[in-house]
């Protein structure tokens, strides 16, 4: 509950802190300590008192339990691996839904608020297809491209994660709270802000961060020149996500942003098919998100993986250690840390540490 109270405080604070907070907290440094570091040297953005920190960060855990919302702090084994690796994660992420889904591996589909019908039924399509092949499918449940890539993979009965630009209890825009309970079925609704945060213009570049985060690919459908969607795509590439984006309509102008990610070398989409190939997925066929089959293959045996022999049983070890020993970047490794995980072979531990299981009994 502690560590809790102090990463919550930590996520009150001004976002330009929590990158220096990410550093802190890599190398060792107590949230506590990192806690009173900060609030010693930045003011609240609110005109507050510093020392009120600790008291709204317990209001907000008491507002989230009253709300069945669940605090996952940086530090947690339920945390994303995959967001701990961008540079300034989240101190904390308000789930609604299932948690287990935000360690599975996701494609984000983001566009215009107002798509054309083409850019909605390709939006809708693209993410029912990926949902059946057993991908979850990330995006901002916002108007547009963003709802109709949510409302695909539910109708595929597939898994879909909401990251919202207010609390996770406050949903924008009010008319999607049918498809906010729809998604919490099988997915989930989050937010980096605390529970009973309105939505305000700023969030919403903000949180496009980790829409990026959570994906292994983010895919671009109808985004004009300064579209919201672009701030996704860079915080792609600077995450070292693939960014892929669809073709459109060269007279509407909706397209031109999407057009110069082409221009610039994204790869062009016209299918699902597009996407499983760059993700190193053809032919993946419909499976629950999250869910093992079979067996690893060959290279996952002792001695033949990269990973594995990267990793000392008992002995927990951060991505940029297993990064370095094994020789793998963050954009291949995680995938594969993820599937040594369903397999029983390796185990998060929190904080974006992995530890091999031994089981030569």
């Amino acid at each position: 509950m502690t560590d809790l109270l102090d990463f919550v405080s930590l996520s009150l604070l001004p976002p330009w802190c929590w990158r220096v907070a990410a550093e802190w907290l890599r190398r060792g440094d107590p949230p506590a300590v990192v806690v009173r570091r900060l609030l010693a040297g930045n003011p609240r953005d609110d005109g507050g008192n510093p020392a009120d920190v600790p008291s709204l960060a317990a209001d907000a855990i008491r507002r989230a339990d009253a709300g069945s919302i669940a605090a996952i702090p940086w530090s947690a084994p339920a945390y994303p691996t995959a967001l701990t690796t961008i540079a300034d994660p989240p101190p904390v992420l308000w789930t609604r839904g299932n948690p287990a889904v935000l360690s599975a591996p996701g494609v984000a589909i983001v566009g215009s608020r107002a798509a054309s019908p083409y850019g909605l039924a390709v939006a809708e399509r693209l993410a029912a297809d990926l949902a059946a092949s057993g991908l979850v499918i990330v995006s901002g449940l916002a108007r547009g491209v963003d709802s109709a890539a949510h409302r695909g993979a539910v109708s595929a009965g597939g898994v879909t994660v909401a990251v919202l630009g207010s609390g996770a209890d406050v949903i924008y825009p009010a008319e999607h709270v049918p498809l906010a309970r729809a998604i919490d079925a099988a997915g989930a609704v989050i937010s980096e802000l605390v529970p009973g945060t309105r939505p305000q213009p700023w969030f919403f570049p903000l949180r496009n961060r980790i829409i990026s985060g959570l994906s292994r690919a983010v895919v671009v459908i109808e985004a004009s020149e300064k579209s919201g969607s672009l701030i996704t795509a860079r915080c792609a590439l600077d995450q070292g996500r693939e960014v892929l984006a669809v073709p459109g309509n060269v007279l509407s102008g909706k397209n031109r942003g999407a057009h110069a990610l082409l221009r610039d070398g994204a790869k062009i989409v016209e299918s699902a098919d597009d996407i499983l190939e760059e993700l190193g997925m053809p032919g993946a066929g419909p499976r629950a998100a999250g869910a093992g089959q079979g067996r690893p293959d060959a290279g996952a045996s002792k001695g033949r993986d990269p990973v594995l022999d990267s990793l000392v049983p008992g002995e927990a070890s951060d991505l940029d250690e297993i990064s370095e020993r094994s020789g793998l970047n963050a954009p291949r490794l995680l995938p594969r840390l993820f599937e040594l995980e369903l397999h029983g072979l390796v185990r998060r531990i929190g904080g974006g540490r992995f530890v091999r299981i031994d089981r030569t009994c």
